[in-house]
């Protein structure tokens, strides 16, 4: 069974990937050890999880994205809001904005946001 949870190293590692997919592996290597700080086992180590559990794939030393990171950070809020607010936008929303000050734009786009999310439910 594929897995779609990625833990926070490989998230950051991610990052570098979906930022320049296709890209070599042995690229990834050393992008890894520059912005990671990263071994080249553990780059390879990762590259092989990551692999395993169909987020990307690594053919011919190319390793190319097969979940997307909008995907990925979906599922990751997903679980989060489950977690920590048992599974309740409401109370995720209603505990992020006591703490946030948002500006007017912001409101603006969340309201827009809310709007066209209602108006596909109903």
């Amino acid at each position: 069974m594929e897995s779609t949870k990625i833990f926070d190293a490989e998230f950051k590692f991610m990052n570098l990937v979906w930022d320049r997919a296709p890209i070599r592996s042995s690229e990834l290597v050393k992008l890894a050890e520059d912005e990671l700080g990263w071994k080249k086992s553990t780059t390879y180590t990762v590259i092989r999880r990551l692999s395993d559990r169909g987020i990307i794939k690594n053919e011919n030393s190319i390793v190319i994205v097969l979940k997307e990171r909008d995907k990925i950070q979906k599922a990751e809020a997903y679980e989060f809001i489950d977690k920590v607010f048992d599974g309740s936008l409401k109370m995720f929303f209603t505990s992020f904005l006591k703490k946030e000050k948002l500006s007017k734009e912001e409101l603006e786009e969340l309201k827009k946001i809310v709007e066209m999310n209602s108006k596909r439910g109903e």
